[in-house]
C-alpha cells in the first residue's frame, strides 16, 4: 500500500466527485426522510389522532436515517484532508508506531464498515418483513408489530458497532487507501491475525445477500400465486377502493427489489475482493479501492430509488406495465 504512510494526499486528485457524491447522498436522504414524513401525516385519521405506521414504514426511515448519517460523519472527513491537502493519519492523532495509522484513519475505517454493514442488516429485516407478510399473514399479524421494527434497528446497530470494532481490538488492520483520504481494513498482504476480519466481513456480507435475495423471491412467488387466483372480471369501485392498500404494498415490495438488486451490485465488488486478496494474494489497490467506492454508492442510491418510486408518473408506468 503505497500511500499506507502518506501525509499528504497524492497530486492531482480533485475533490469535486467526493463533493458531488456528499451533495446528492445528503440530498436524497433528507428528501427521503421528508416524504416518509409527509406519508405519516396523509396517513392520519380524520380525529386527527397519529397513524398506525407498520414495520415496514419504521424500517425504510431506519434506512433512510442510516445512509444519511453514514454521509454526514464520513464526507466531510475526505472534504476536510482535500481542504488542508493533508492525509487522514496526518489530520488526526498519529498511531502509536510510524507504520500504524492516525486515530482518525482508525475512526474511518470503523465507520466505512460499519455503515457498509448496518444498511445489510436492515434490507434483510425489510426482505423478512415483506415475506412473512406475504406468506404468513397470521403469524404477521400477531407477532409484527411497529414496536419490533423500532427495536431491530437499535440491535442491528449495536451488533454491527460491536462487529466492526474487532480490528480496532488487533483482529484486522486499519490501513489507509491512495490518495490517502480513505482507510479501511487490510484486504491483501499478511497472515490470519491481519486477513481474518476481511474474510469474515465478506462471508457475513455474502450471507446476507443470499439471505435477502432467497426472502424476496419467495415474496414475489406468493406475489405470483396471488395474481393468479384473482377471477378475470370488472372490479366495482368499492371492491378497487379497498385493493389500493394492497397495490400500496405491492409499491413496497417492488421498491425493496429495486433497493435490493442495486445493493447486490454494490456489496459483490467489496466480497469478491476481500476473498482474492486473502486466499488468491491478488494485491491490487486500485481494485480495492474502487470496491470501497462502491460500497459507499450504495448509500446515494437507496434514497433516490426511493423517491423515482414514490413519485406519481413512475408508479403509473409500473402499473401499466404490470396490467401487460
Amino acid at each position: 500500500y503505497r500511500c499506507r504512510s502518506n501525509r499528504y494526499i497524492e497530486s492531482g486528485q480533485s475533490a469535486l466527485p467526493s463533493s458531488l457524491l456528499f451533495a446528492s447522498g445528503l440530498l436524497g436522504n433528507v428528501l427521503a426522510l421528508l416524504l416518509l414524513g409527509q406519508h405519516r401525516r396523509r396517513s392520519r385519521s380524520p380525529g386527527g389522532r397519529p397513524p398506525r405506521v407498520s414495520a415496514f414504514y419504521v424500517l425504510v426511515s431506519g434506512l433512510a436515517v442510516t445512509d444519511l448519517l453514514g454521509k454526514c460523519l464520513l464526507s466531510p472527513i475526505v472534504l476536510a484532508a482535500y481542504a488542508y491537502n493533508r492525509s487522514l493519519s496526518e489530520l488526526g492523532p498519529g498511531g502509536r508506531t510510524d507504520d500504524e495509522p492516525g486515530v482518525l484513519c482508525q475512526l474511518f475505517a470503523f465507520l466505512m464498515a460499519f455503515f457498509g454493514l448496518a444498511p445489510t442488516l436492515l434490507l434483510l429485516a425489510m426482505a423478512l418483513e415483506c415475506w412473512l407478510s406475504l406468506g404468513h399473514p397470521y403469524f404477521y399479524r400477531r407477532h409484527i408489530t411497529r414496536r419490533l421494527g423500532a427495536t431491530l434497528g437499535p440491535a442491528a446497530a449495536g451488533l454491527c458497532a460491536l462487529f466492526c470494532a474487532l480490528p480496532l481490538l488487533g483482529f484486522g488492520v486499519p490501513i489507509q487507501y491512495c490518495p490517502g483520504t480513505w482507510c479501511f481494513i487490510r484486504m491483501a498482504g499478511g497472515g490470519p491475525r491481519q486477513l481474518g476480519f476481511p474474510v469474515l466481513y465478506a462471508s457475513l456480507m455474502g450471507l446476507l445477500v443470499l439471505a435477502i435475495g432467497a426472502c424476496n423471491v419467495s415474496s414475489m412467488r406468493h406475489l405470483y400465486s396471488m395474481a393468479r387466483r384473482q377471477p378475470r372480471r370488472s372490479i366495482p369501485a368499492a371492491t378497487a377502493a379497498a385493493a389500493a392498500p394492497r397495490m400500496e404494498e405491492l409499491d413496497h415490495l417492488v421498491l425493496l427489489g429495486l433497493m435490493t438488486v442495486l445493493f447486490t451490485i454494490c456489496s459483490l465488488p467489496l466480497i469478491i475482493r476481500a476473498y482474492m486478496g486473502a486466499f488468491a494474494s491478488d494485491f491490487n489497490e486500485n481494485a480495492d479501492l474502487s470496491a470501497l467506492r462502491f460500497v459507499s454508492v450504495n448509500s446515494i442510491v437507496d434514497p433516490w430509488v426511493f423517491i423515482i418510486f414514490r413519485t406519481s408518473v413512475f408508479r403509473t408506468f409500473i402499473r401499466r406495465v404490470c396490467r401487460r
